[in-house]
């Protein structure tokens, strides 16, 4: 039977794997997360999904017999990618940046086994309401976006800034649902209790 790995410890990650209804165990797969001089935001998420799959193929041990499911998220405005906030101060400055504003939410999925590699890239557009200092100020002590890609969570608190989603929900969360079910599906397994094929 072959077997699937999602190269990933995000919660978030691992309960929308599990709603496809497959089988799998988690692992993670560390690798450097910096930004290339010059790196298009699309191709610097698009080659983490990949390192993080091929990262966690390399730890598995079962090369021969598995596929491994790597994925990255990364909020975008102006070309620039925010990542986690590092200080306070940092979680403000993108805060002050989306504010008010639409910014595309990047998700890249790439699933790999040895000799093989299918991979896809998803594009959501959030807009958030323009924020006050005071509610910038309250939700970084809520705890909330301080390991947040972005400096925000949609599927918690954060999701009361957002005032419009354009495409895929699922995504923005970690995940992009329809297109890792169509991977999936192309590598074989079976999943969604009969929603299948693909």
């Amino acid at each position: 039977m072959t077997q699937l790995i999602l190269a990933s410890q995000s919660p978030r990650r691992r309960e929308l794997l599990a709603t496809l209804g497959v089988e799998f165990t988690t692992l993670t797969a560390n690798i450097d997360e910096s930004v290339r001089p010059g790196e298009a935001a699309r191709a610097y998420v698009d080659r983490l999904a990949l390192a993080k799959a091929q990262a966690g193929l390399a730890l598995s041990g079962l090369a021969q017999k598995c596929w491994v499911l790597g994925s990255d998220t990364s909020v975008v405005i102006d070309d620039q990618v925010l990542g986690k906030p590092s200080s306070e101060a940092d979680f403000q400055t993108m805060m002050r940046l989306l504010s008010g504003r639409t910014h595309q939410v990047l998700t890249g999925i790439a699933l790999v086994s040895k000799g093989q590699c299918l991979h896809d890239l998803v594009t959501t557009e959030v807009t958030f309401m323009a924020l006050s200092k005071q509610q910038i100020s309250a939700y970084w002590h809520s705890s909330e976006p301080v390991d947040k890609a972005g400096g925000y969570a949609i599927q918690g608190l954060g999701a009361v800034f957002v005032t419009r989603v354009v495409g895929s929900y699922s995504a923005v969360v970690g995940l992009p649902l329809h297109e890792t079910a169509r991977l999936l599906g192309q590598a074989r397994f079976s999943l969604c209790q009969g929603l299948m094929p693909f």
